[in-house]
């Protein structure tokens, strides 16, 4: 899993691509405060080498909690910013842009 962050210098937003490794999949989302933790809105598209992947323009100096889900299996970026407890039993992503 990956996170790139690239920042637009004319504009208050950062591209954020977000890439996973799930080459046994066949669906990945990602979901989180950015869009009302809406699980279908962000769908990664699956690339030929297996990798899944898709970028979203976030507002800059701004924080984020997220999540994948991979298969109807939610699961966490290995390459966050930190993790924050959620109250339901796991930790979310952190993305700081």
């Amino acid at each position: 899993m990956a996170i790139k962050k690239q920042f637009l210098k004319t504009k208050p937003v950062c591209k954020v691509t977000f890439t996973i490794e799930a080459k046994d999949a066949e669906k990945a989302f990602v979901c989180g405060n950015f869009n009302n933790w809406n699980q279908t809105e962000h769908e990664l598209k699956k690339l030929k080498n297996g990798n899944f992947k898709t970028t979203i323009d976030l507002e800059k100096d701004n924080t984020f909690e997220f999540k994948y889900i991979i298969d109807n299996n939610w699961a966490n970026e290995e390459q966050a910013d930190s993790y924050k407890w959620n109250g339901l039993g796991s930790e979310n992503s952190v993305l700081e842009v």
